[in-house]
């Protein structure tokens, strides 16, 4: 259950603002803050049955909007690049200081730097 819970919430972030708004608010509610069928129904004023239904339909939208777009898995793959880049740089730094050249050695730390921002950055994509 807890794979389902990441993995729809990760999903919702992508692409839940191309979800009906029923199912927007249905999702929100149940893995964001947790409420039951029950408590779920209350708000959106229908049955558990069509809180369920809605849940269902809405977890559906959000698999197929992946497997079209798949903005997810370029997400994932590109914090891959990145993370070799940084790799890299961490490298050519080391190098740099053994042949003692300070030229190369600032320009190593100036693209760990940027690639520093863009996985902090990306960082909050997700969370």
């Amino acid at each position: 259950m807890i794979d389902k819970l990441v993995e729809v919430g990760i999903l919702f972030d992508f692409y839940g603002k191309l979800l009906s708004e029923k199912q927007y608010t249905a999702i929100e509610l149940y893995y964001i803050y947790d409420l039951s069928l029950a408590e779920i129904g209350e708000e959106l004023g229908i049955s558990r049955q069509g809180v369920f239904d809605t849940l269902k339909r809405a977890e559906e939208n959000l698999y197929e909007f992946e497997n079209t777009l798949k903005l997810v898995n370029k997400f994932y793959n590109s914090k891959k690049e990145i993370n070799k880049i940084y790799e890299l740089a961490v490298d050519i730094e080391k190098e740099s200081k053994l042949i003692n050249n300070e030229k190369i050695l600032k320009k190593a730390e100036d693209l760990k730097d940027v690639v520093k921002t863009i996985i902090d950055n990306n960082q909050e994509v997700v969370n």
